[in-house]
């Protein structure tokens, strides 16, 4: 049995558009998700978070409000990822992918159907009105 592991992700929108990640690493290699990752020792979650946005998306953020939580179990993995709401430090910065993301960009909400989204996402999505 597999270790629970606190990660976190972060919800970050442009008008109607929503920032997302295709990652480039297991669990979810080449699926879209919400970018994040693994809180590391001694590391609050916003300071995870902030650390994340910026390896991932070459962006700086201001870390605000949790918006909700989910478990993912996997074959040995089992994260606890609380997900924050997140507002760029300059609004008119582009993200570009870096660290384990393959691409970054803020997509519209009718584009997330066609895409192969992580497990769970769009559920969690619907649940927050995102």
């Amino acid at each position: 049995m597999t270790e629970p592991v606190l990660a976190v992700g972060a919800v970050i929108r442009r008008g109607s558009s929503l920032l997302m990640v295709r990652r480039g690493h297991p669990p979810g290699e080449g699926l879209w998700s919400l970018p994040g990752g693994k809180v590391e020792a001694g590391e609050s979650p916003p300071e995870a978070l902030r650390r994340e946005i910026a390896e991932e998306c070459c962006l700086d953020v201001e870390v605000g409000q949790l918006v909700g939580w989910v478990e993912r179990r996997g074959s040995g993995h089992h994260f606890v990822i609380l997900d924050y709401e997140a507002h760029l430090s300059d609004p008119r910065a582009e993200p570009r992918a870096g660290d384990d993301a393959v691409e970054a960009a803020f997509l519209e909400p009718s584009e997330l159907g066609a895409l192969g989204l992580v497990e769970g996402l769009d559920d969690f999505l619907g649940l927050h009105g995102l």
